[in-house]
């Protein structure tokens, strides 16, 4: 007797299209859809605190632009929403399309953790492994609920853990000269 072979729905940008506007978020990695409700109040508290923190930044030195949860359409198959994004102006303009989205990688993406196991396999693994390929500099995971950040930098190609911080430690990137940002002000 012949079983039914079940293929695996691959999804992609032009699927997104079809969902309602209805305050989830809807993203694709490698054919694969995430679906997620808005986040918690903490979450966004984190994301408006960093953002505003290298937005200040930005406008002191002028040396890039700062987005919060602006999208990236990396291809038919990878389409992700990450929660703050940095690029520098001198490769900006090569990063948007001519509506004015994100079509490569920035220099610097955050990812604030939302609740959930899958939430969280997904910012650490698949997350990872897509901004690793695409050509991510920096990627930045926030915990809200541990108060840590970890900073992962591309060596070798890939992005690699460099360090993690902690509630009395000062956030400093090679990107961004003289940057600085008190990790106990994301959480407070």
């Amino acid at each position: 007797m012949n079983q039914p072979t079940t293929e695996k729905v691959r999804w992609n940008t032009t699927d997104l299209e079809l969902f309602p506007e209805d305050g989830k978020r809807y993203e694709i990695i490698d054919g694969e859809l995430f679906v997620t409700r808005a986040p918690h109040w903490k979450h966004q508290r984190v994301c408006v605190r960093i953002s505003t923190a290298l937005d200040n930044w930005s406008q002191i030195t002028g040396l890039g632009e700062v987005a919060i949860a602006p999208g990236i359409i990396f291809g038919d198959n990878d389409n992700v929403i990450p929660d703050v994004v940095w690029a520098s102006n001198e490769r900006l303009s090569n990063l948007l399309d001519e509506a004015g989205l994100l079509t490569a990688a920035p220099e610097l993406v955050v990812e604030v953790l939302s609740l959930g196991n899958e939430n969280e396999r997904r910012d650490r693994e698949l997350k990872l492994k897509l901004y690793s390929s695409q050509g991510v500099r920096e990627y930045w995971i926030i915990d809200w609920r541990k108060q840590q950040v970890e900073i992962y930098r591309r060596e070798q190609g890939i992005l690699k853990l460099v360090v993690t911080l902690f509630n009395g430690d000062e956030l400093r990137s090679p990107l961004l000269p003289n940057f600085t940002c008190a990790i106990a002000l994301l959480f407070t």
